[in-house]
Order: C-alpha cells, then sequence, then structure tokens
C-alpha cells in the first residue's frame, strides 16, 4: 500500500513500469483493489469487539456459539478470520512458556532409586499458571518431597527468574535439603537459580524429558490448590489472590489431613507444628514479588 502510493498515474513522461521496476512493485498490483468487507462482517466484527471487552479470554468457539445465540449464522472458521482481521487473540497461559536455554546446564535426575523416609531430604520446585478473573499469574511453590510441606511459595505477573529465588531464599532460610529437583524449565535452569543451590550446597536433581511422573507430588499439589481455591474463590486482583493462597498454603501445611501421611498434617509429619508461619507473615515476606 506504501509503495503504490509513491507511484504517480497519468505522468507524462514516465510510464509506471519503471517505478515499479525500482519499486520492486509488480505493475498488475497497481490495478488490484483490496476486497472489502461486507457490511454484515462489518456488524459482526463490532459485535466480536465489544465481546472482547467484556471478555477478552474468550476464543473464538465461545465467539462463535455467543454470535450464533444472537442470531448470527455464522460458522467458526469465519470468527477465526474475523478475529485475527482485528487482532483479537485470546489470553490463556500458552504451552512450553519455560523452555530452558540451550546454554543452560542441565543435571541428571538421581532420585529413581531414592527412598524418602525423612523430611528436608528432598524438596520439590514447580511452577504452574493460575487463572484470575482477567489474566493469568505465575505460581512458583517449594515442596517438601516426604511430608508435603510447602516450604515456600511465591506468584509473579512474569516468568523471570526473581520471583522463583525468592521463593529459594525464604526455603532455605527455615532449612536446607539434601537433594532439590526441578524440571528443566527455563527458571530453574538457570546459572542465576542452580548456583544459589550450589553455594547452599545442595544436590541438583532434574527431571527427564517426558518423564512426566518425576514430579507427581508437587501436580497433586497444584490440581488441589485450583480444585479446592482457585476456581472456587475466582480473584479479580493480585492482592486477593494472594492474601487467599497465603492463608490456603497454611491451611494445607497446618489443618489439612492428608491420607497418604496416615491422616496427619504436613506441619506434623514435618516437625514445623513449633515454628508456625501465619498467612499474615507469609504475605510480609512476599511483598517484593508483585
Amino acid at each position: 500500500m506504501v509503495k503504490r502510493a509513491l507511484i504517480e498515474g497519468g505522468h507524462p513522461e514516465f510510464r509506471v513500469r519503471r517505478p515499479c521496476l525500482v519499486l520492486g512493485l509488480h505493475r498488475a498490483s497497481l490495478y488490484d483493489v483490496p476486497a472489502q468487507e461486507s457490511a454484515e462482517n462489518l456488524v459482526r466484527m463490532r459485535g466480536l469487539d465489544a465481546h472482547d471487552t467484556r471478555t477478552p479470554f474468550d476464543g473464538s468457539r465461545r465467539m462463535t456459539a455467543c454470535l450464533q445465540r444472537q442470531g448470527s449464522a455464522v460458522h467458526r472458521q469465519r470468527v477465526h478470520r474475523l478475529m485475527r482481521t482485528r487482532g483479537m487473540a485470546a489470553i490463556y497461559p500458552s504451552p512450553r512458556r519455560s523452555l530452558r536455554s540451550a546454554a543452560h546446564q542441565v543435571y541428571p535426575y538421581v532420585l529413581l532409586f531414592v527412598v524418602m523416609h525423612r523430611p528436608d531430604q528432598v524438596w520439590r520446585a514447580d511452577i504452574t499458571d493460575v487463572p484470575m478473573r482477567h489474566g493469568v499469574m505465575s505460581l512458583v511453590a517449594i515442596l517438601d518431597w516426604y511430608s508435603r510441606y510447602v516450604r515456600s511459595w511465591q506468584r509473579s505477573k512474569t516468568m523471570e527468574v526473581a520471583f522463583c529465588l525468592t521463593a529459594l531464599e525464604q526455603a532455605l532460610a527455615q532449612g536446607r535439603p539434601e537433594i532439590f529437583n526441578t524440571d528443566q524449565g527455563a527458571q530453574l535452569t538457570s546459572l542465576t537459580f542452580t548456583t544459589r543451590l550450589a553455594a547452599a550446597p545442595v544436590a541438583i536433581s532434574m527431571d527427564g524429558r517426558g518423564r512426566v511422573f518425576d514430579n507427581i507430588c508437587v501436580e497433586r499439589l497444584w490440581r488441589t490448590v485450583k480444585y479446592e481455591d482457585i476456581d472456587l474463590q475466582d480473584y479479580g486482583s493480585v492482592l486477593e489472590m494472594a492474601g487467599g493462597l497465603a492463608e490456603y498454603f497454611w491451611c494445607s501445611n497446618h489443618q489439612r489431613l492428608h491420607q497418604a501421611l496416615d491422616d496427619r498434617t504436613p506441619a506434623e509429619v514435618h516437625g514445623n507444628h513449633d515454628q508456625v508461619v501465619t498467612p499474615f507473615q507469609q504475605e510480609a515476606q512476599g511483598e517484593e514479588a508483585y
């Protein structure tokens, strides 16, 4: 479009052939008239804009269903094209967001034949995305594998390594494991994170690629957190989520009975029932991670 505007048609001395050759533009494109959207599609696009403003997390499937409920005979392919034309895309946690850099060192998985028999033998860290009313937040937790005790947690609007490092410092302030296990995400394999672990000193273990059961204990934690707190509370702000999660993790550590722990709480198994950190203390420690 910009190149075509530079060519003057009907010039008394130059034909359009030479300017097109200089600009690298095909002459046929000068006479090509772009197709315009129909009036019906323009009405649909206005409806999509209004819907996207109210619920920016809806994709083409739900957009199509809403338009059809309003009496518009439209199929998903057309809605998808109109959304792409308007530059609209659903807000959702995209897959493979934390792939490690090729420069990051990968440590072997050393827990294959390790028997968990006491607290602070193995800690496990993992990151997940938790939905909010508007957008998503990243959540990291450090879990004691034997007792299921959540040593620390942090949340962040970004996937930078800083909030993971803050959670690690909070956990190391309470104790130190023999082995620290993570997946191969970019944050947990970063030089900043692994250097801090090596300085603790702590032996580092990382899950193998495609081994979904290597982190089964922390995946169960994420399942219960989302099912019992995130999905029910429908947090609308970062402050609401921070306070709600602080209370939930405190109750999970000190009040929730685990069948795998013979109906005891993680704090009882871990021996931290005398070192109770209230939700308000946890929140005060994590203010810098907003």
